[in-house]
């Protein structure tokens, strides 16, 4: 299993800053933020599967219009796997017709170009020789991180999330993990925000990763623009017996 992040960046305004999305393999998504744009069209007929962590813009921006460009390419519907509340606010907010039309029926209700299929943390979905299984995680609006296990290898995602009792115990039951890729969006002076937002500052994260007690390396994502040098420097002074590192758009991890 081949892990590459199309986008990890909290915002957009620059060459290497794309919303989140990650593609696996050839054929599967976590997340559909900006940096699926990046993909060639071929490359976007390919993809079978979109896993959400939630529903906010920066993580499906491209949504929309993925399934659009490939409707007519497929013979098969795009699988959308989230959350029944995600899939419930997308249904009534994205593809309503009003914002983008409802491929759950078109272009007809006997081949839709795409189908919903909701998931619930804690229950893995085998996929090939690969598992996904979503993760609890704390925000604003319902939402998850995942597990990747290729067998040989774990990576967790933890997606949008701030202080989360509940993912550790599950997280330190991983035996086979290899890489956590954990957000941290704002900088230590913006921890009222992130309180507010639900997200992570580094003081926030580095009690987090108190918790953590199996070997894994660690990837920060979702950093703000504009931000991302003085919270990375935050992070080294905080947490630096973790060895954190950024993640970069553009990386490959290998299961």
């Amino acid at each position: 299993m081949r892990l590459r992040v199309l986008g990890c960046s909290g915002g957009i305004g620059g060459r290497d800053l794309r919303t989140t999305s990650l593609l696996v393999d050839d054929d599967i998504l976590i997340d559909a933020g900006t940096g699926v744009a990046d993909l060639v069209l071929a490359d976007l007929a390919r993809i079978d599967h979109i896993f959400l962590t939630h529903a906010h813009l920066d993580h499906l921006a491209a949504l929309p219009l993925l399934v659009d460009s490939v409707s007519d390419l497929r013979d098969t519907p795009i699988t959308l796997h989230a959350t029944a509340a995600t899939l419930t606010s997308i249904g009534k907010h994205i593809f309503n017709w009003v914002i983008w039309p409802d491929f759950t029926v078109i272009p007809s209700f006997e081949r839709p170009a795409m189908q919903y299929r909701e998931v619930s943390v804690g229950q893995p979905l085998r996929l090939g020789s690969r598992t996904i299984t979503a993760l609890p995680a704390e925000h604003t609006v319902p939402a998850v991180g995942y597990q990747l296990d290729s067998g040989a290898a774990s990576l967790v995602f933890t997606g949008d999330t701030t202080i989360n009792p509940a993912f550790w115990p599950i997280v330190n039951r991983i035996a086979n993990l290899r890489y956590l890729l954990i957000e941290t969006a704002f900088p230590n002076r913006g921890r009222r925000l992130a309180e507010v937002s639900r997200h992570l500052c580094p003081s926030m994260l580095a009690a987090e990763l108190k918790q953590l007690k199996v070997d894994a390396e660690i990837y920060i994502s979702h950093l703000k623009p504009g931000q991302i040098e003085l919270t990375m420097s935050e992070i080294e002074s905080c947490a630096s017996r973790y060895r954190p590192k950024m993640l970069r758009h553009g990386q490959s991890f290998d299961l």
